[in-house]
């Protein structure tokens, strides 16, 4: 009898560089990944554009982190009109819930008027977060949620944002694009910081975010 593949077989694949994907939703299968060309977001260089910055600073939505994980990725799996089909299936839905109840994943959630809007979710490992999927139902509510999450990263003395993939969505932030072999370098590198998501200042894993004003304060500093 084959053994289950589990959550810390995942956190193995995170410290080798490659993650899970499906082919479909309704596809129960998964099969790993390890991109020739690697999206990354350098942390000291975040690009956020003026419009962001008036909607970050006004707080336009409430920003919470972990109050919402499996509803984020279910809602990361819907289709919608610009995808109409998504590779969150079953088994990744059960395999990163259980990872979040371990304390490795992570989601950043954009709420308004009490309705979950936008969001994203992803994995932490010691200096690295890996970013799996956004969602957004109102203009910018997956931007807001991501500068906060860059916010938190720096705060908490992360050094790599994986990003795995390049969209349009991403190229706006300066996301760069590098090949294997750079992007193994500075995942070692990343796996010798002992961050942990949440720990600096006194702040929680879970919760409230930082007003907009000193998220902007964090991202446009530089070390």
């Amino acid at each position: 009898m084959s053994r289950v593949f589990g959550p810390k077989d995942l956190l193995d694949c995170y410290r080798r560089g490659v993650f899970p994907m499906a082919d479909d939703r309704d596809d129960p299968r998964l099969f790993l990944v390890d991109p020739d060309l690697r999206g990354v977001l350098p942390l000291n260089n975040f690009h956020v554009s003026k419009s962001l910055r008036k909607t970050i600073r006004k707080d336009t939505f409430e920003v919470r982190f972990n109050t919402a994980f499996s509803r984020v990725m279910e809602r990361c799996a819907e289709a919608a009109p610009d995808r109409p089909s998504t590779w969150i299936n079953s088994p990744i839905l059960n395999l990163y819930s259980a990872l979040h109840r371990l304390g490795h994943a992570h989601s950043v959630e954009s709420w308004l008027d009490g309705e979950l809007i936008g969001g994203l979710y992803g994995v932490s490992l010691k200096g690295a977060f890996f970013g799996e999927s956004m969602f957004s139902r109102v203009t910018d509510a997956s931007k807001v949620a991501l500068a906060h999450l860059v916010a938190r990263l720096k705060n908490d003395g992360y050094v790599l944002l994986d990003t795995q993939f390049i969209t349009e969505h991403l190229r706006s932030f300066g996301v760069e694009e590098i090949g294997r072999e750079e992007f193994q370098r500075r995942l070692a590198a990343a796996l010798e910081v002992d961050a942990q998501f949440g720990s600096a200042a006194g702040v929680g894993a879970t919760g409230a975010g930082w007003a907009g004003a000193d998220v902007l304060q964090l991202i446009t500093q530089t070390s």
